[in-house]
């Protein structure tokens, strides 16, 4: 069984001008970090030239389909019927990206299914992240 999950969705950009530009991304889970999802941008889709990637919980990705979420960089929240805004705070601005909401159920199931909310602690390698704190020794 995979330990890795990824799935591409198509994020469309909220900018100021009306047409919201559509950007791919993929939604990454990692049982080795059992709490976090990924989900980065092409460097062909950023400002910048080179990927960006973001991480946040798992579980904030899933309450914020339902009800606004987050007060730090990465807040998510429900828009309209099939949409969940997903937005970015860095030092450079705020990227504000919707991504059907569809699209995140089903990865956070196909995640879910991976690891169940609630076990995430059994996936944890205790002596991995004390030797990677420590420099490499333990």
């Amino acid at each position: 069984m995979s330990i890795v999950i990824e799935q591409s969705v198509q994020a469309r950009m909220v900018a100021s001008a009306p047409r919201m530009e559509t950007l791919p991304a993929t939604l990454q889970y990692d049982r080795r970090d059992p709490f976090a999802v990924r989900m980065a941008f092409p460097a062909p889709a950023t400002l910048e030239g080179t990927e960006v990637a973001w991480e946040f919980s798992r579980e904030l990705l899933s309450e914020g389909m339902d009800a606004p979420a987050g007060v730090g960089d990465v807040r998510i929240r429900p828009f309209g019927y099939d949409r969940t805004v997903l937005e970015f705070h860095a030092a450079e601005g705020i990227a504000m990206v919707h991504v059907r909401t569809g699209e995140l159920r089903r990865f956070l199931r196909r995640a879910q299914a991976l690891v169940a909310p609630g076990d995430e602690h059994r996936y944890l390698d205790l002596d991995r992240s004390l030797a990677d704190l420590l420099g490499g020794t333990c």
